[in-house]
């Protein structure tokens, strides 16, 4: 994983791409949503085909840190006709795209957020709350300081004040608390090896079932 960061750091990137910050977290323990960057429709429309939809399509590359704002996310795609369209749209839309991230549609009703940023007294610090758009508006999230051991992590997770989300839910099971724990430590572990990580934002991490899924990530680096 070292070889993406040290190309990325290389390239003079300020940013990973989605695909490559994929790649980083789920190296580190951390579930993400099955998906395929597809370089050209045919491939778009193969991806889709083999994880089963429904699939989001994004653009991907370095420089889309936003997506959403630049109209570069497609939600709901449902057969290979409307993969072949959203592609071609997103393809046209931005140029020097690494190419379409083809992603499972992941769907809960559960959403939360781990995130790593670099204090200047203390070093890598790993957070964890609620997410999707309550993080802004709740601030309800939990910090420690990296490396996190096993049952660090554990008391971060009960230390949020919507902690009860993460027990069984209206018909959902209580989440898997060792795959979370699991993703905390790692995304620590991360800031701790790896010093041009400057930070990492995971939001949404849907809870699907009872799997902590990551839809979106973000490594920014020094």
């Amino acid at each position: 994983m070292l070889d993406v960061i040290k190309k990325a750091v290389k390239n003079g990137q300020k940013n990973l791409s989605e695909y490559e910050s994929r790649l980083v977290i789920e190296s580190a323990g951390v579930f993400v949503a099955a998906g395929v960057l597809a370089k050209t429709r045919g491939e778009a429309i193969q991806a889709a085909e083999t994880m089963g939809y429904p699939v989001v399509m994004k653009g991907c590359a370095a420089e889309l840190a936003h997506k959403t704002e630049a109209g570069m996310v497609a939600l709901n795609i449902t057969n290979a006709e409307e993969v072949a369209q959203v592609f071609d749209d997103l393809a046209g839309r931005a140029k020097n795209l690494d190419g379409i991230l083809v992603e499972k549609m992941v769907k809960g009703s559960r959403e939360f957020v781990i995130g790593l940023t670099r204090d200047p007294q203390f070093g890598p610090c790993v957070m964890f709350g609620l997410g999707g758009i309550f993080t802004e508006a709740l601030k309800d999230v939990t910090f420690r300081v990296a490396p996190l051991t096993q049952e660090d992590a554990l008391e971060m997770i009960d230390e949020i004040k919507t902690k009860k989300l993460l027990g069984a839910f209206r018909g959902s099971p209580a989440v898997d608390r060792n795959a979370l724990a699991k993703a905390l430590v790692g995304v620590g572990d991360l800031g701790m090896k790896y010093d041009s990580i400057a930070e990492i934002d995971i939001n949404p991490l849907i809870i699907c079932g009872d799997k902590p899924v990551a839809v979106d990530a973000l490594v920014v680096l020094k």
